[in-house]
């Protein structure tokens, strides 16, 4: 299919896919969604940032369309994060404009009230992190018995994150014979698993490398003392236009580097996860809409992050593992756009950014750091010695040597 005029989708759909700009689906797109129109199982593997998401929004709200109008979940998607729970509803609200479809979104970290609220309301698409629901499904909160088309967003992303019990749980709840569509980034043991278990007859899809960067993404490396990578990055912000994700390793250093750019003037935000659900909204909102230059994140938001746009993705700290690093450098390059992941390492990490490469099959290119680039100047704590409150009173040191016994002095 070259255009999704093309696909035997609803002239509504259509309709709404025209309004945001959409004529041309992505190769994942264009594999994925004729098969789940007709109701079949299935599995795409696809690189962070070729579409996945519309390749599921689209066949559900097609699908329920075609169903009697009623009340109550019949579709559900399942997703990692809080950040791609609401991102995936704000797709849904675009595309399902004048259906009557209505959406949930289960998550934690917010009000629950809310949640119950719509569900309760009639809400025919139930967009749930797995944690969550697993607490609703526990108290007999919701009903997941008519569900007949069940999406696992990012597999792989949920079981690194520890979710397979809860997933397990949640599909044994469903009825058995409902379609299921899993779409993943990669196609670890553990996802092959639940593969083989839960859709052993899906139809199988996979678009281009998912072990390696896409190919519109400059990788770019930067051997760099760690006092001078602040400095670094302030010279790529103002010789680079454009909007920058930076990803640092602790939640501790990415407030830490949010607050010294601030400090230089640069318009900045930072998401992780000790920062509120409402916190995090406004900060991926304001970068969206362009008030923040820089969003510092660490990586527990890197698949939680699917902004248009973004020119410039740091790795101003290593990820932990050489597969994070897909996901960092994804959320640039999006939809075919062009993109620079810049990758800033110590002399003492070679050997770290060597099994990068070896996993990803990829080389970094070597990037010339100026001799120009100042080093950060740490601030330290003034020393502060306190008075004796005795002054006038001589000191009693005591000494912790071999006691020597005094001798004693007789009278002669």
């Amino acid at each position: 299919m070259k255009t999704f005029s093309e696909f035997p989708l609803s002239a509504l759909l259509k309709s709404n896919l025209g309004r945001q700009g959409f004529t041309e689906p992505t190769p994942v797109q264009a594999q994925a969604i004729e098969p789940a129109l007709h109701g079949k199982d299935l599995v795409a593997t696809a690189q962070t940032g070729t579409g996945k998401t519309l390749a599921f929004v689209l066949p559900v709200i097609h699908l329920l369309g075609t169903e009697t109008p009623r009340t109550g979940i019949r579709s559900m998607i399942l997703t990692p994060t809080r950040e791609l729970a609401i991102q995936i509803d704000e797709v849904f609200s675009k595309m399902s404009v004048g259906t009557g479809i209505h959406t949930a979104v289960v998550v934690g970290g917010v009000n629950e009230r809310t949640q119950l609220t719509a569900i309760r309301r009639g809400a025919q698409v139930l967009i749930a992190t797995p944690g969550r629901l697993q607490d609703f499904m526990n108290r007999q909160l919701v009903d997941l018995r008519n569900v007949h088309m069940l999406v696992l967003d990012e597999a792989d992303r949920m079981l690194d994150m520890g979710f397979l019990p809860a997933v397990r749980k949640i599909m044994a709840a469903l009825p058995a014979g409902r379609q299921t569509l899993l779409f993943s980034a990669t196609i670890e043991k553990s996802v092959k698993h639940l593969v083989e278990t839960q859709v052993p007859n899906a139809v199988r899809i996979e678009c281009g490398s998912t072990n390696k960067p896409v190919e519109q993404v400059d990788l770019h490396l930067y051997e760099v003392e760690q006092d001078r990578k602040l400095g670094l990055l302030h010279s790529m912000l103002r010789e680079n236009d454009g909007s920058f994700l930076v990803f640092a390793r602790t939640k501790h250093g990415a407030d830490r580097l949010s607050k010294k750019l601030s400090q230089e003037g640069v318009k900045t935000a930072v998401i992780h996860g000790n920062r509120s659900q409402n916190q995090r909204n406004m900060a991926l909102k304001g970068f969206q809409e362009g008030r923040y230059r820089v969003l510092v994140a660490t990586d527990v938001a890197a698949r939680g992050i699917h902004v248009e746009g973004i020119s410039h993705v740091v790795n101003y700290d290593l990820p932990q593992v050489p597969e994070d690093f897909i996901h960092r450098v994804g959320r640039t390059a999006r939809a075919g756009a062009r993109g620079t992941a810049s990758t800033f390492a110590t002399r003492a990490e070679r050997s770290d950014i060597a099994h990068i490469e070896r996993t990803l099959t990829t080389r970094l290119v070597r990037q010339q750091v100026s001799t120009d680039i100042p080093r950060e100047v740490r601030s330290t704590a003034p020393v502060i010695v306190m008075p004796t409150s005795r002054p006038d009173r001589q000191m009693h040191v005591r000494s912790f040597g071999p006691r020597v016994k005094a001798r004693r002095r007789f009278a002669v």
